[in-house]
């Protein structure tokens, strides 16, 4: 492969290169000129060595050259309840936001992706709609589908989600502890990762129900020690049956602890936090602000401060968004009223700028932000070749400006309803161009591919 010039007979070598002098490679800025050609990544050379492609793009002064976002925690919701969300809308949300890999929840879809004949309807679905990105699949845990488990892995799913407290959707009920550990036992050998909802029923049930417009009540309603019993729970499954287990969104720094003990011991565990547990607390909360609900919920500043200690010492593996978007008559449901309204936060287009824009104000680098949003998750759902920008990978490619400011105006964002609490807030980091397969990503064009676990 020639690293400059033409290749034999003229033509240029490469189809697209990308040259600029802060390209995020191995985890480090550097200055680079990037060749990509048949959607895979090629060639990297220092700047200036004069890799000649059929496209040729510089970045500009205030510009980064960063891999395609991974978001693993997604619910496009489509079929069944496309009125929420959708696969096109979702994933022209996930491009403008520089995500060029989404990973999709198994609810809150009808039918629910606990089954291989389920997954088919969610296949052909995404492919009537047209995807602007990569879509992966997560299957789904429920009572009674242990058998679907090992076919659905044949059909190439990343791997499997159940929760241990009500999901909120009836179709995709909570399992028990045995359950769950029956499940385990029997994707330890398939090499699939659990990834659990992790709160425990019997704590929120003893916990006052929440009633009204003032957040505090909710909070009061999900404590924390419903996080620790139900990480515990997780914990203990993944040691005895030797299963990879994942916990999604914590919220509770006060489990922290456990999680690092767990890993210390060789437990095969990681761990997910979310943007709005990184940038938003409690105490901000406006009353009747239901934008702001989720399970489990936003907690103190102290909490949040902590939970980027977790994130900064390793505790916390990556960063995505639990992107879980409703109409406005669910999500405004009771006039305020949290208990009323549908849990969710809607931030898939502006997960990097939420995270970047906190992170930069406590000194940490854009480099390890991305790492937890890209190659982390990545390497946690198994979907190879994305998360990073390296030779022979996938020539995902986000172009973004991270110093520059916009206000976030929720009426122009790409997901389907404008619906967000991050309206009204100035952020840092704007995407400027996003790349699949070294193609840039527009509006009109869907060239998304449906992925499966190799």
């Amino acid at each position: 492969m020639p690293r400059g010039g033409r290749a034999p007979g003229g033509e240029a070598s490469y189809d697209l290169v990308v040259a600029g002098a802060r390209v995020l490679v191995a985890g480090a800025f550097t200055p680079a000129e990037v060749g990509v050609r048949d959607g895979v990544v090629m060639a990297i050379e220092p700047l200036g060595t004069g890799l000649e492609g059929a496209r040729m793009t510089r970045l500009a002064d205030d510009e980064v050259l960063l891999p395609g976002l991974v978001d693993t925690h997604v619910h496009v919701n489509e079929p069944g309840r496309t009125e929420w969300e959708g696969f096109r809308s979702a994933t022209r949300a996930a491009a403008a936001g520089g995500v060029t890999t989404i990973v999709d929840m198994p609810l809150n879809s009808i039918p629910p992706t606990t089954s291989v004949a389920a997954l088919d309807v969610k296949r052909r679905a995404a492919a009537a709609a047209g995807l602007a990105v990569d879509v992966g699949f997560w299957g789904g845990i429920v009572p009674g589908n242990l058998g679907d488990l090992r076919p659905l892995v044949a059909e190439g799913v990343f791997g499997f989600k159940c929760f241990l407290v009500d999901s909120g959707v009836e179709e995709f009920p909570p399992v028990t502890a045995t359950e769950l550990e029956a499940a385990m036992g029997m994707l330890a050998e398939l090499d699939r990762p659990v990834i659990v909802h992790a709160e425990d029923p019997a704590v929120i049930g003893h916990a006052p129900r929440p009633r009204g417009r003032l957040y505090a009540d909710f909070l009061a309603s999900r404590p924390s020690a419903a996080e620790e019993a139900a990480i515990t729970t997780v914990i203990e499954a993944a040691r005895r049956t030797g299963t990879r287990a994942h916990i999604l969104h914590l919220s509770s720094a006060t489990a922290l602890p456990l999680i690092a003990a767990a890993k210390r011991d060789g437990v095969r565990l990681t761990a997910e936090t979310c943007p709005h547990y990184l940038a938003l607390t409690a105490e901000d909360v406006p009353a009747g602000a239901t934008a702001y609900k989720c399970c489990p919920p936003i907690r103190e500043t102290d909490n949040r401060d902590a939970l980027w200690g977790g994130l900064e010492d390793g505790t916390i593996d990556l960063v995505v968004t639990d992107h879980s978007p409703a109409p406005a008559d669910l999500k405004h449901a009771g006039g305020g009223d949290f208990d009323e309204a549908w849990g969710g936060i809607a931030s898939l287009q502006l997960g990097l700028p939420v995270v970047w824009t906190e992170a930069r104000r406590r000194g940490i680098p854009l480099e390890r932000v991305v790492g937890w949003m890209a190659s982390a998750p990545a390497r946690m759902a198994g979907v190879a070749g994305k998360g990073e920008l390296a030779v022979g990978g996938a020539a995902d490619l986000a172009v973004v400006a991270p110093e520059a400011e916009f206000t976030v105006e929720a009426a122009r964002l790409e997901h389907r309803h404008p619906i967000t609490p991050y309206d009204g807030r100035t952020l840092r980091g704007v995407v400027r161009a996003t790349y699949l397969g070294g193609e840039p990503v527009a509006p009109e064009v869907t060239r998304g591919r449906m992925l499966r676990h190799p």
